[in-house]
Parts: C-alpha cells; sequence; structure tokens
C-alpha cells in the first residue's frame, strides 16, 4: 500500500514522535509510506516543557518527513491536505493524542476526502486526554468523526471508541517495545549505579515527565513504609516536571528522605536514558490513570521489571507476579508492600528474564498485518 502518515516527528520530541517513527519503521518494509509532520506542534503558552524540540546528541530513528503542519495556520492544515491528496495513498493515517489537535485531524480529513474520496484511518492512543476538561469531548468528536477505521492501543480505548462510534470497526495493536535505546557504551547495573552514587542501593526508578495523573506523589507517600522494609530502597525521580516540584520536594522533605531519594528534573538525552534504566532494579509506574505508557515500553526494552496501577492499560502489559506487581490506584500501602516484597522475595532475576519473554509476544510486531487487515477490510463491498 501507499500510507501517508501525520503526526509529530523527529526532531520533534517524545513519546508521540517515538512512536510514529516506529511504525514507519514497520510499514516501510513492505509499504510505501510518507510522513507529514508539524512545523509547530503547540503554542508555547500552552507547552509545560522547556522546549518541543529533541536537542539530544542521539538521534532515535530518524525517518524522512516533510515538517508543515503549524498548529494555529490553518492555511497549513489545507497544504498538508493537498500534499496527502497528491500522493494519492491508500490510507491517510493520523495519530491521535490530545482534543487539541480536533480542529486540525477535522480539516485535513475533510479536505484530503473531498479531493480523493480515500478512507482514513486514527491511531487512537486515548480518547480524552488524562486531564481532561468540557471542551475536550467536542474536540475529540470533531477530530476523530471522519474516521473510516481505528486502531486501538489498549483495550480501554477501544471500549471508549466503541461508545463513541459503534458503527465504525476498531482494530487492535499496542504500543511496541521501545529497544531503541540500548545503544552507545554498554553498562551493567553496578557501574551505572555506581555512576550515579547509588552503588548497592535497591533503585526503585519513577522516569518520565513529572503530572499530576503520573501519581508521583503516591510513590513519595509510600517511601517511608518502602525504606523501614527495606533500608536499602533509593528512589530515583527522573523526568521534566510539567508540575510545580516544589510541593513534591516539600514532601520528601517532611519525610527527612532527602539522602534517600534522587530527583534529576530534567528532560533527558536520548543518549542519557540507558544510564538511569541500566541502574533500576525496578521501574515503578504509581499513576492516578493511563490508557498505556511509553515509560513500561522503555522499561521493557531494557529487560526490567515493573510496578504499576491497575489503571487504564497498564495492566494489560504485566504479567502478575510475572513480569511484575499491578497494585490498586492511590493505594500507598499496597504499593509499598508491592515494591518491598519484590526485594525481599529478590525477583528482579526472574522477573528480567520473564519480560524479555513477554517482549516476543508484543502484539505491535504484527502492525502490518493489522494495516493488511484494514486494507482487506476497506475493499470488501
Amino acid at each position: 500500500m501507499k500510507i501517508v502518515l501525520v503526526g509529530p516527528a523527529y526532531p520533534l520530541r517524545g513519546g508521540n514522535a517515538l512512536f510514529l517513527a516506529h511504525l514507519y519503521e514497520a510499514l516501510v518494509v513492505s509499504n510505501d509510506v510518507h510522513v507529514i509532520s508539524f512545523s509547530r506542534l503547540y503554542p508555547g503558552f500552552l507547552f509545560p516543557g522547556v522546549r518541543q524540540t529533541d536537542v539530544s546528541g542521539m538521534a532515535m530513528k530518524k525517518h524522512p518527513a516533510t515538517h508543515l503542519i503549524d498548529c494555529l495556520n490553518p492555511i497549513t492544515w489545507y497544504k498538508a491536505a493537498k500534499l496527502a491528496a497528491s500522493l494519492k495513498p491508500d490510507l491517510l493515517v493520523f495519530t491521535w493524542w490530545n482534543p487539541f489537535f480536533g480542529p486540525i485531524v477535522r480539516s485535513i480529513a475533510a479536505t484530503f476526502r473531498r479531493l480523493t474520496r480515500r478512507p482514513v484511518v486514527v491511531i487512537a492512543e486515548n480518547v480524552v486526554s488524562h486531564e481532561g476538561r468540557r471542551i475536550d469531548l467536542f474536540l475529540t468528536r470533531l477530530g476523530l468523526g471522519l474516521s473510516d477505521r481505528f486502531i486501538v492501543l489498549s483495550a480501554v480505548v477501544e471500549e471508549d471508541i466503541r461508545k463513541l462510534y459503534p458503527s465504525v470497526k476498531v482494530f487492535r495493536s499496542s504500543l511496541p517495545i521501545y529497544d531503541c535505546y540500548q545503544v552507545g557504551e554498554s553498562l551493567s547495573q553496578r557501574e551505572a549505579q555506581e555512576r550515579l552514587g547509588l552503588a548497592g542501593k535497591h533503585v526503585i526508578l519513577f522516569f518520565g515527565y513529572v503530572r499530576k495523573y503520573k501519581g508521583l506523589m503516591n510513590l513519595i507517600e509510600a517511601f517511608p513504609a518502602i525504606k523501614r522494609q527495606d533500608p536499602k530502597a533509593h528512589l530515583l525521580v527522573v523526568g521534566e516536571f510539567y508540575d510545580d516540584p516544589q510541593p513534591y520536594r516539600d514532601a520528601i522533605q517532611k519525610m527527612e528522605a532527602q539522602s534517600d531519594v534522587t530527583i534529576v528534573a530534567e528532560y533527558v538525552a536520548n543518549e542519557d536514558v540507558h544510564l538511569y534504566f541500566n541502574a533500576a532494579n525496578v521501574n515503578v509506574l504509581p499513576y492516578n490513570e493511563a490508557t498505556q505508557s511509553g515509560i513500561l515500553s522503555i522499561a521493557y526494552g531494557f529487560g526490567k521489571p515493573v510496578i504499576v496501577t491497575d489503571v487504564g492499560g497498564l495492566s494489560e502489559l504485566v504479567d502478575e507476579g510475572v513480569t511484575g506487581y499491578i497494585v490498586p490506584p492511590h493505594d500507598t500501602k499496597a504499593l509499598a508492600d508491592a515494591v518491598a516484597r519484590y526485594f525481599r522475595e529478590e525477583k528482579e532475576r526472574e522477573f528480567s528474564r520473564n519480560v524479555v519473554s513477554r517482549r516476543a509476544e508484543n502484539s505491535f510486531n504484527r502492525i502490518r498485518e493489522v494495516f493488511d487487515d484494514i486494507r482487506k477490510d476497506l475493499e470488501q463491498p
């Protein structure tokens, strides 16, 4: 097939661009694939981070893309639709993760369909954003309303899509396993911990940008109970704060745990990601809500066991007592007990072996088959 993908591409940073790069790499093996991306993804006043582009010394999964769409310039939306139409693709495919892009997706899809009458597919990471507002459902319906088929990455999103669009067919996949960070120097766990000044510690990693729904405060509040059960425990928090960091720091100070918690409050360059995951004994995702998580995919890429809360699609990727533990959300006691049990019963080596086996079963490995199924389905009268 000839496929046009529309979404954020490198040098735009973050999980959405990383997903698009893996999708391109998987599809281009047997398809003619073109990517139309953004020249500006968010207006500055809506972006809580430091920068939107990746300034790492190492590009992850770099691929060709036309950077054309300006989020605030409808003329560029029209130009993107005309470019997509001129390529005469079998499918126009959008990646979807935020209602903010509803008018953009609607405009491009409507113009493309008017010019070509060819189908539009949306890959939905979620339906309404984690921190949704009243207008978000309207923008979501606006953006997704012209979709001929959906691809979803978790059961919870499939359920949401079917509620909104019961007559549109939905196909399932998942996030890929992000093993692309295992490049450059090879560090053992001991070497990585020594480099971070954490030699001999039981390192509990929280990785990724910090927002309320990610539940870092749950892990901080659970940490004293973890420490009582495991004196070697050390919490390593790595990521850019989209929330005010002071309440988190105040909570750590109130518990007098400053010496047992390390915070690296920055967006980590691609070439440095391996340092933190190699140092970790376990990756904890204490989310209050979620659909799926690129952080979990990175952890699995490093063969790291995980402890997650039972929200959204997180538990779909974790085999309880095999690749990690699943605990109820907002339950700091259950979270603390799971982490302490993990170290007390020395589960790291066993769970890590199981994670490596689990990676081979990742449904994204069959994404080309999903697109073939969509093509065949659309060809039926």
